[in-house]
């Protein structure tokens, strides 16, 4: 459960100095009442070269001991965690939280069920009542014994996320420990290297924004390096673009921009995204495109406003478990040239989505229920490779899909019910191992690939119909036999006695007819 260094770089060194987090001991005992403070200050190693270099005074004894204090409750943390185990991959916590989902759902049925059972006449209401309590009782127990593994799932997983957010609260303070250290050595001089200037800078603009009401500020391209708080202060901020800087956060205080409605943080150095960003409730269009992000917080499932997310070209695994239930408005998602695994199954409910870009991703498959998003239009899977070899069945109902992109996968065959999609005009199936439809159909194009898997599906409903019925017409003559027993068997006697007697040379009558043609 190390930090990684590259996310957590002046975490990641200063624990990598504690020996007990590294596994080192001293020989006797008067060495380790000082080894919390000494054995931090070794010379340090070539694992964290680059931010020795960035931040020299690291190597300083005492500003290591100052700083290995400030992390008393990451270590302690991280002790917990690996005797836990890693961290559940998001399709594991995804399943698990679909699964108490599925148990609960089970568990409403049956109580359901217990409460409307009628009570028998020769039972007392006092003694059902008790019978009732006792059965609801006994449906809670095991479903919550159901319940234990995958709540365990999705405990480990929130253990490792309060994890991360104490390591992003840790590097922060020590960041101010340094830099304090830095100006106590400067004598607290001006420090000037241009840096702060441009932080100057950027607050007299957001000053002037807030004294005169302005509703759009363009920071693009400034060379930020840091964001500061002030700019938090602009309620009436519509549009901000803060794009093609160096950042590498984002304050908290972005929440006070309560009528932001367009913010563009694309091409920065960030590794994460404020929680408080969900505050951002008219937020509509939001572009974090070309950064480091590993993960969007889940906080960003509360922008219930957003018409388009743009996150391409970073880091992602995975997308928040409940970005479908929670984002209604959602039109266009960009998620491509990242390392998304898998989609989850909520983003079957984003039925105003209309543009999906997953394209360079590492995806397995789609959802089962992707055919819910019956307004798609524009759909973009293409590179994922060896990933995706499959589409699932459902796919035929994306009925207003205009463009397709399937290139660069292992995909085999398309979905029998793809010759549904009437408004495809654009397709791209190129670099896949396909041998339905074959590549002489695939050759000429779309039209012809929609014809011949249109064709395909109605001989396909066809021979079903054809077995169907071929199956209620052998039960209709195994249902004709049945009665026909029947009602020999209920005949008067003497009729029965008269069918059962030997036969007779005598002519059969017209009554024998009759009962022939029953039979």
């Amino acid at each position: 459960m190390n930090p990684n260094p590259g996310t957590f770089p002046i975490v990641s060194y200063v624990m990598s100095r504690l020996p007990s987090l590294t596994g080192k001991t001293t020989s006797t005992a008067s060495e380790s009442n000082q080894v919390d403070v000494e054995q931090p200050l070794a010379p340090p190693s070539s694992d964290h070269p680059e931010i020795v270099g960035q931040m020299p005074n690291l190597t300083d004894p005492e500003l290591l001991a100052s700083m290995s204090r400030a992390l008393g409750e990451v270590s302690q943390t991280r002790v917990v965690l690996d005797l836990l185990g890693p961290r559940p991959t998001h399709e594991d916590v995804d399943d698990s939280r679909a699964k108490i989902a599925e148990i609960e759902a089970q568990l409403s049925r049956q109580l359901e069920e217990i409460v409307l059972l009628p009570r028998p006449a020769e039972i007392d209401i006092h003694a059902w009542r008790a019978h009732q309590a006792e059965k609801e009782k006994e449906c809670r127990e095991l479903a919550e014994k159901d319940k234990h593994i995958y709540k365990a799932v999705v405990q480990l997983d929130g253990m490792h996320d309060g994890y991360e957010k104490l390591l992003r609260d840790a590097e922060k303070r020590l960041v101010k420990i340094y830099e304090s250290a830095e100006d106590v050595e400067d004598g607290g001089g001006d420090g000037g290297d241009g840096g702060d200037e441009v932080d100057e800078e950027v607050v007299g603009i957001l000053n002037e924004a807030y004294g005169k009401g302005i509703e759009r500020v363009n920071l693009s391209g400034r060379g930020l390096r840091f964001l500061p708080e002030a700019f938090g202060r602009i309620p009436g901020l519509v549009v901000l673009d803060i794009s093609s800087n160096v950042l590498s956060a984002i304050p908290d205080s972005i929440a006070g921009l309560e009528n932001l409605e367009e913010l563009n943080i694309s091409s920065n150095l960030l590794e994460s995204l404020p929680d408080s960003i969900g505050l951002l409730q008219k937020l509509k269009f939001l572009y974090v495109s070309g950064n480091k992000l590993s993960a969007l917080p889940d906080s960003i499932c509360q922008c219930r406003s957003l018409v388009v997310l743009d996150a391409s070209f970073n880091n992602l695994s995975y997308l928040p478990t409940n970005i479908g239930y929670e984002l209604p408005n959602l039109e266009k998602l960009m998620i491509q040239l990242n390392k998304i695994r898998s989609l989850p199954s909520s983003v079957c409910e984003i039925k105003s989505l209309r543009h999906l870009d997953a394209n360079c991703n590492e995806l397995h498959g789609l959802p089962i229920a992707i055919g819910r998003l019956t307004n798609l239009e524009y759909l973009n899977l293409g590179s994922n490779f060896s990933d995706l070899k499959e589409l699932p069945d459902t796919f035929g109902d994306l009925i207003n899909l205009r463009e397709l992109d399937l290139s660069n996968n292992q995909i085999h065959a398309l979905p029998d019910a793809f010759g549904r999609l009437d408004n495809l005009t654009k397709l791209n199936l190129e670099h896949n191992p396909l041998e339905l439809p074959p590549p002489e159909i695939v050759s000429q194009g779309v039209i012809t690939i929609k014809n011949f898997m249109a064709k395909r599906w109605i001989d396909i409903l066809m021979e079903e119909e054809k077995k169907n019925s071929q199956e209620m017409q052998e039960q209709g003559q195994s249902s004709w036999l049945t009665k026909s027993t029947s009602w020999l068997k209920n005949v008067p006697g003497n009729v029965v006695g008269y069918l059962g007697s030997p036969a007779s040379s005598t002519p059969k009558s017209q009554t024998d007819a009759f009962l022939d043609t029953q039979l």
